[in-house]
């Protein structure tokens, strides 16, 4: 596989870490490897301190060597949960409230060729991560300011542009262009109320009631591309954009409404984030009904900033500052939708500083603190609570081990 394709599917595997590999089985024809890390920390936020699990994970890659060039890969990739289950909730949502011991992450097949590129089907990452990837590497605090952890801090499998659910992927390079292209083939019916802590059958009976708490959400199919240009071995400079289109049944009379989602914008990276020396990244993005509030409520208009500078020095401590903002403004929310107040506001905004020393590049030990400039202003003095309460000042203290 040629090697700037190699780079740029390196680069969408891996999330928020460095990250290494460990090949366990090679016969020339067909190879294993095993990678992931396991991440524990100590974190007080929203009043509590209490030990969590930092999205841990396991992955094995595999791939067969065919005639002609070709190759076949696949890859599984699950979440592991190595301190036990936790219900503390800190911004980004991550893994640490998952129950499960495993759960899955990725999941795909494909075949590759040096010149022709690589086709995968399967749980993946989405070609929209290409675009903001390099702004992610805080272990505690992610932004959700891109655009990739939707729907209120998941993983972005709806839309894809996380780790996104039945994708049908094409990934190429062409000298120090790179190029990502993807379709997801579904058809997902869900159920939402504004009702906290409601099950979604219990929702579905109140739509089925007519209740105008309740709506039945369609969503089909989405599709997306980015790009990614080389200008030098430092600087690199990204774009793409996703979109979908999804139906919203209002329980009252059955009334329909066809909303677009759609996400786009640009990066630009200066440097390696692991090497020894000054690292830059930073992304804008615009989108429409691709994200929702803190109450589940369809965001209807936003732009996404997220930035990112840092230092690793030659004693091997690495310093960096975050600051992030997604920006709804004062007019976000679709009517009818909950029977809001249109007026509310919608602004997450934060900083992260972050102290990182390297015993070496696979292992580390960690402090992140979280400062909070968040503006949920409301008239619904409960509701203004409710969208405050994943939001906060933190501190974390964790360890981390790359396999």
């Amino acid at each position: 596989m040629n090697k700037g394709l190699s780079i740029l599917l390196t680069a969408t595997i891996l999330s928020s870490c460095s990250a290494q590999a460990l090949e366990i089985y090679n016969d020339s024809t067909n190879s294993l490897s095993v990678g992931g890390f396991i991440d524990a920390r100590v974190i007080h936020t929203q009043g509590q301190t209490e030990i969590v699990n930092g999205a841990s994970r396991i992955n094995f890659d595999f791939k067969r060597q065919l005639k002609e060039h070709w190759s076949a890969v696949a890859m599984l990739e699950w979440g592991v949960n190595p301190v036990g289950s936790s219900d503390i909730i800190y911004n980004n949502r991550f893994e640490s409230i998952q129950d499960e011991f495993l759960y899955n992450r990725l999941g795909y097949v494909g075949i590759a060729h040096d010149q022709y590129g690589q086709l995968t089907i399967g749980k993946q990452w989405g070609a929209w991560y290409d675009v903001v990837y390099s702004t992610n590497y805080s272990l505690v605090w992610d932004g959700n300011a891109a655009g990739v952890y939707t729907y209120n801090k998941d993983d972005g499998a709806i839309n894809g542009t996380g780790r996104g659910d039945k994708l049908l992927q094409y990934r190429n390079s062409f000298g120090d262009l790179s190029i990502a292209a993807q379709v997801q083939f579904k058809n997902n019916d869900f159920y939402t109320c504004d009702i906290e802590a409601i099950s979604e059958s219990a929702c579905e009976v109140l739509f089925n009631n007519q209740s105008n708490l309740a709506q039945k959400v369609e969503f089909n199919s989405t599709y997306g591309a980015a790009l990614t240009y080389t200008l030098t071995d430092n600087l690199t400079l990204t774009t793409g954009f996703n979109r979908g289109e999804f139906n919203i049944v209002y329980g009252t009379d059955g009334t329909v409404q066809t909303a677009v989602d759609l996400i786009y914008g640009a990066g630009i990276t200066y440097g390696n984030f692991d090497a020894k020396g000054f690292y830059a990244a930073a992304n804008i993005n615009k989108n429409k009904n691709h994200d929702t509030d803190n109450l589940g409520r369809l965001i209807k208009k936003a732009v996404g900033l997220e930035s990112l500078v840092s230092y690793r020095f030659d004693n091997n401590i690495r310093t960096f500052l975050a600051y992030n903002v997604f920006d709804a403004g004062d007019d976000y929310v679709i009517q009818p939708n909950f029977n809001a107040d249109p007026n509310d506001t919608f602004k997450r905004q934060f900083s992260v500083l972050g102290v990182h020393y390297l015993f070496d590049d696979s292992t580390l030990v960690y402090i992140e603190a979280r400062k909070d400039f968040c503006d949920f202003s409301s008239a619904d003095k409960q509701q203004e609570e409710q969208m405050s309460l994943s939001e906060d000042d933190g501190i974390a203290i964790g360890f981390h081990y790359v396999l």
